[in-house]
């Protein structure tokens, strides 16, 4: 096993005749008893693109972490340019060159593009910000970056910018360092249109042409074939292939990021009912760009995807918290788009992914948090029923196994797995006819997980129609009735789940 990383600082001097930019070496990290990375190896070459595959969960995230600074190694060596690399945050890992821009950009839509690049090393006059030095290093950036025709103006706001134009902000702020030597992108096209992909591609082509390493994570075969040189997969916190992009075939990229033997055995088929929701070639604002679904009662209809494809935004449209543009919506008799609330009348609830801040009031107690969208049967002429909310509350408690020490606990001291058993009690207590569920298993331990997949089963016997989103693809052949698989905002047809294995998933969704 490697040793541990030393907290000495480095030079950053490489070594005569190195050939490589960083080399990593049985990396691993633990986050509590969970364990992120166990053995990960990596090798980048200086000019090059190098991408970097796996899973939903597969450590890449962790490892990027690492490697901007953000995160500390348990164990592990890393090498930049010949020298060793520890650096103890993400300002160290500028310095030496290394720099992150991650999927979801962290600029501040109410400065101007120049304040947002120089963010975090602010140019300074007299001890006060340089406005004239921050668009210099700015411009200078912009230039670096697209070229002497750079069109972007260091003045505007970035609120008033495209999503590509964001993408190039962040993009200089990361170049915003003379000696930018390793360039980390993280889903980097998730909320781009395919014509704002070429102008990225464009973009780091000239990069790499300049000796710039481009660390490249993505979902996508179609582009990791079109900007990658090399590669390396991740699966369960291990690098368990790696080589140049030309020299493997999609079906073995695809075979190192499932990996495992897909099980044959499966649920016995449920017996759906009438349909109770439908969609025809339903667009939202951003996404999805055209999803079509019949969903019945009686069953579990899976959506697969990768971040950014389009999947929460599907529900979040379908749930009236997004806009709908064009196409078709039925719920029971029910036609078009509408509000959360009338949605929630219709019987149509959504338990959303980010359960921190959109699923869950964390400051208020397990027994708040489960019956304030339906106080009504808990009321006795007019007013609220203490006793008649804590015997509801205790029943669904009871029922999904909730571990707390009451109903008046406050759902901030729940674990993750119980705070989500909350989110998804009231939806069961609200006794809608249409779960959509985003995520519902997502960073809870593999107990509550079975426990909820339990609670899902009671629902379809009861008649209920549950759409689910997730990442875990061995979760949706496990829980569903049928799947659909979404790529770049368009639904696929739904099949029996009887009929696919991870594999195909993993294939359709990366669009190979």
């Amino acid at each position: 096993m490697a040793g541990p990383l030393s907290s000495a600082a480095a030079s950053a001097t490489p070594r005569p005749g190195h050939a490589l930019r960083l080399v990593a070496a049985g990396v691993e990290k633990r986050f509590g008893n969970t364990r992120a990375l166990t053995a990960v190896s990596l090798a980048l070459r200086p000019g090059s693109v190098h991408a970097v595959l796996g899973e939903n969960g597969a450590g890449k995230s962790t490892l990027m972490k690492i490697l901007a600074g953000a995160e500390r190694p348990d164990a592990g060596t890393i090498e930049l340019d010949g020298a060793a690399y520890a650096p103890r945050g993400p300002l160290a890992a500028r310095r030496r060159g290394v720099a992150i821009v991650y999927q979801e950009l962290s600029l501040c839509p109410d400065r101007s593009v120049a304040e947002n690049i120089v963010l975090g090393s602010e140019p300074r006059r007299w001890g006060l910000f340089s406005h004239g030095g921050a668009a210099q290093r700015a411009e200078r950036a912009l230039t670096r970056l697209l070229g002497e025709s750079a069109a972007l103006s260091v003045t505007a706001k970035v609120a008033d910018l495209s999503p590509a134009e964001r993408q190039l902000v962040e993009l200089a702020r990361a170049l915003d360092q003379e000696e930018c030597r390793l360039l980390i992108l993280d889903e980097p096209t998730s909320s781009l249109g395919e014509d704002e992909v070429a102008r990225l591609f464009a973009t780091l082509g000239r990069l790499r042409e300049r000796g710039l390493t481009i660390l490249y994570v993505s979902h996508f075969l179609e582009e990791v074939r079109r900007i990658a040189d090399d590669y390396s997969v991740l699966r369960d916190g291990q690098t368990v292939a790696s080589g140049r992009v030309a020299d493997v075939s999609n079906e073995a990229l695809v075979s190192a990021m499932a990996g495992r033997a897909v099980s044959s055995a499966r649920r016995q088929p449920r017996v759906p009912g009438p349909p109770v929701l439908s969609l025809a070639e339903l667009r939202g604002r951003r996404l999805p760009l055209s999803a079509s679904l019949e969903l019945r009662r009686g069953e579990v209809l899976g959506v697969a995807g990768l971040m950014g494809s389009g999947r929460t935004e599907l529900l979040r449209a379908i749930f009236g918290l997004e806009r709908v543009q064009s196409g078709e919506l039925r719920v029971g008799t029910h036609r078009g788009p509408a509000s959360p609330a009338q949605r929630l009348q219709q019987g149509v609830g959504l338990a959303s992914e980010d359960r921190a801040r959109e699923g869950l009031a964390l400051t208020l107690s397990v027994a708040q948090n489960l019956t304030l969208s339906r106080l009504g049967p808990l009321t006795r002429r007019g007013w609220l029923s203490h006793g008649r909310e804590r015997g509801e509350v205790a029943s669904w408690i009871e029922r999904l196994a909730i571990r707390t020490r009451g109903p008046e606990q406050r759902v901030s001291e729940l674990s993750g797995g119980n705070q989500q058993k909350v989110a998804l009690a009231r939806l069961y207590y609200h006794d809608v006819d249409v779960l959509l569920l985003d995520e519902p298993t997502r960073g809870i331990d593999v107990r509550s997980r079975a426990e909820i997949h339990q609670s899902l089963d009671e629902l379809c016997a009861r008649g209920k129609a549950v759409l689910l989103v997730s990442s875990q693809f061995g979760e949706l052949l496990e829980l569903c009735d049928r799947i659909c698989v979404m790529h770049r905002g368009v639904l696929g047809p739904a099949r029996p789940a009887a009929e696919l294995d991870e594999h195909a998933l993993v294939r359709e969704a990366a669009g190979a």
